[in-house]
């Protein structure tokens, strides 16, 4: 990736947060840089990136209602651009079958209780342990996508469409955020689902506010993200925001955490990702042993999903979410799909099976309102 973006400048003033570079999707199964990990492969065959580097890319800015066309080269690129682009026809039909638990509620409780029990044997503090839903689908998985994004809007949501199959995330977490000076990350842990009912909705928002096991299971994953930030910046640089923060979406509550620093000098936005993936939020603490755990309990690759979608762009910058809350399509057929998406959550000692795995469900249903699904266990 960084031998590719340094084949390229860009010198223009260009409206918004990229200017041209490496656009595309981490899969988890990456790992961690440097460590050689033994984990399974993804049901799909997925590869783990998918993307690549893009010069000419439109601009919306939604506030100002304004929409700019980046291209490189003269007025006959530009020209040649403009006639590619096409009207999107209407949103087409989307139908999505019966949804298809592949892990038992009973099956995902047991390998929390294996958990916890190697967490009492001190063999790692917090594991994120998911599981795996999946559906047939007929339509076109951009129009879910904006479906998705209606129901469940989120800051760090994307789409990407690739020869595979497409990936739909409505993500609230950001793995890593670099402006050429500083660095930041967000881990989010701690979940509580929201309520129609304002009464009942400031109750579990109080709840998860005052939860010692929930603020504990972030102090955890704020201390890892501390020492990855640490590897890389000036010494003294590391920063913890306020502890906790409290953030509000459509679906769920969550507390949140802002670690931030400022890298050594030759330190680049590759190496700052390396340093950070994958989210420490989505693995646990420590982050070895944790991927280890994950991959005898789930006993499947996960691929793009606790994986990364975002940018590295031509000067530097670089902006990834955790790709969490996230759908993923692949092709069938004409008009034909099938549609996978994976919800889980941090497990300590503390942890009750039961709570954890309705837990898991609260996150479901902030994607799967967006087609209306019915049964999720």
């Amino acid at each position: 990736m960084r031998a590719a973006l340094d084949r390229w400048r860009t010198e223009a003033a260009i409206p918004g947060p990229f200017h041209g570079g490496f656009l595309g999707a981490l899969g988890y199964e990456l790992g961690v840089a440097g460590e050689s990990l033994d984990l399974p492969p993804e049901p799909w065959g997925w590869p783990n990136l998918l993307g690549g580097l893009y010069t000419d890319f439109l601009v919306f800015d939604h506030q100002q209602g304004t929409l700019h066309l980046v291209v490189r080269g003269g007025s006959d690129r530009v020209e040649s651009v403009l006639a590619a682009l096409r009207q999107p026809g209407p949103a087409q039909p989307i139908a999505v079958g019966a949804l298809q638990r592949h892990t038992p509620a009973a099956t995902h409780m047991e390998r929390i209780e294996v958990a916890r029990k190697d967490i009492a044997a001190g063999e790692y503090y917090q594991v994120n342990l998911a599981h795996r839903f999946s559906a047939p689908m007929q339509g076109d998985p951009l129009d879910l996508y904006l479906r998705l994004r209606s129901a469940n809007p989120a800051p760090y949501a994307g789409f990407l469409r690739g020869s595979c199959g497409a990936c739909l995330s409505s993500s609230p977490e950001l793995l890593l955020e670099f402006d050429g000076t500083s660095a930041r990350t967000r881990p989010i842990k701690g979940t509580a689902p929201r309520y129609a009912d304002p009464v009942a909705d400031l109750a579990a928002r109080d709840a998860l506010w005052n939860s010692p096991k929930d603020r504990a299971e972030l102090a955890m994953i704020v201390d890892l993200e501390r020492n990855d930030l640490g590897r890389i910046a000036q010494a003294g640089t590391v920063r913890v925001q306020q502890f906790p923060e409290l953030e509000s979406y459509a679906r769920v509550h969550h507390l949140v955490a802002t670690v931030s620093a400022t890298p050594r000098p030759g330190v680049d936005a590759v190496d700052l990702l390396q340093a950070l993936f994958p989210g420490g939020s989505i693995t646990g603490a420590p982050k070895l042993a944790s991927m280890e755990a994950i991959a005898r309990l789930e006993q499947e690759g996960r691929g793009l999903f606790t994986g990364s979608l975002g940018f590295v762009d031509f000067r530097g910058h670089a902006h990834f979410n955790i790709l969490i809350r996230t759908v993923l399509w692949r092709p069938l057929g004409v008009g034909q799909g099938e549609i996978s998406f994976r919800v889980g959550g941090g497990i300590t000692w503390a942890s009750d099976p039961a709570a954890e795995d309705q837990e898991t469900l609260h996150k479901a249903h902030g994607m799967v309102d967006a087609w209306g699904a019915g049964d999720l266990s």
